[in-house]
């Protein structure tokens, strides 16, 4: 086959060969599969992209991240509610201690200081028609969490006061061990909500902790007999005194043990010796007083004796 090329310019014609016709067809095949898999590329890069952006993987931690930050105030309000469980059967325990009087003695303290508004021991009547009502941003629930921790907090104090006020008033002040375990104070983790030295999280510390050196004696607060002394995982070497009428102290952490089940104790007696043992990040000792197996405040009976 010839092609014959016919031009105003062109002194003659000019014609082109089979070969000359199998080499243009080439090229244009060859230009024409470039820009293809040109266009192909850009639409794979593309779709790459789009898949990317849309990957389940990434919409699946997107959602994962929100949801653990709806978890972390989950975790914070269960908290607040544990709490004002334990103060529910606090106020129970004064209930049955005192009778009805306790009832207003709460009252007109709550009155007094202020906390009616504040922290729900009087609830003051509320209501109204709800109008425009719009989901809680991210702001609110921390606002509001922060508000229910404070109010939760001076309630707290408040009923550990009118507790240990009660007790000290009723038949039971006798029997209160009320002098100090060891001759230092306390230095250390306080009785109450505490973050833990162990995993970071927020835990009830269910009573004092006293920083001495290893060695210090350990003595008992009240007469009393011992219920325990043996070791535990959380406590190490623990000693537990019953003074009677349901009220308990433990001594903790011990290096040495110098009494054993059945003893009986007089106030001030050496029972232990202050040590690192258990759960325990170093020496001290670790107190506690409980009524009917719930812990009070120490430092609401501590004197100076």
């Amino acid at each position: 086959m010839n092609i014959i090329l016919v031009s105003n310019n062109m002194t003659k014609p000019r014609s082109l060969s089979g070969l000359h016709v199998a080499v243009l067809l080439i090229g244009f095949f060859i230009v024409a599969s470039l820009m293809t898999a040109v266009v192909i590329s850009e639409k794979s890069n593309i779709k790459r992209q789009v898949v990317k952006v849309m990957s389940p993987a990434q919409f699946e931690k997107s959602i994962s991240s929100s949801q653990m930050h709806l978890d972390a105030y989950a975790k914070q309000i269960g908290e607040l509610q544990a709490r004002i469980m334990r103060l529910d059967a606090q106020n129970k325990r004064l209930v049955k201690l005192a009778g009805i009087e306790t009832d207003k003695k709460v009252a007109e303290k709550a009155k007094e200081i202020d906390l009616t508004a504040v922290d729900g021991l009087v609830t003051p009547g509320v209501g109204g028609p709800l109008v425009n009502a719009t989901p809680m941003t991210e702001p609110d629930l921390r606002a509001a969490i922060a508000e229910l921790a404070s109010a939760v907090g001076n309630r707290d104090e408040y009923m550990n006061y009118v507790e240990a006020d009660v007790l000290q008033s009723s038949v039971l002040k006798d029997m209160l061990p009320n002098s100090k375990p060891v001759s230092v104070a306390y230095r250390s983790s306080s009785y109450g909500w505490r973050i833990d030295p162990f995993n970071g999280n927020r835990a009830f510390h269910e009573g004092l902790d006293f920083t001495a050196a290893t060695g210090t004696k350990i003595r008992a607060a009240g007469d009393g007999i011992v219920t325990a002394a043996v070791h535990t995982p959380a406590y190490g070497n623990l000693v537990k005194l019953n003074h009677g009428a349901g009220l308990e102290t433990r001594y903790a952490h011990a290096s040495k043990l110098l009494v054993k089940s059945g003893d009986r104790v007089v106030k001030g007696q050496v029972i232990a010796l202050v040590g690192s043992t258990g759960r325990s990040t170093g020496p001290h000792l670790h107190y506690e007083i409980r009524l009917n197996g719930s812990p009070l405040d120490p430092r609401k009976y501590l004197s100076s004796n």
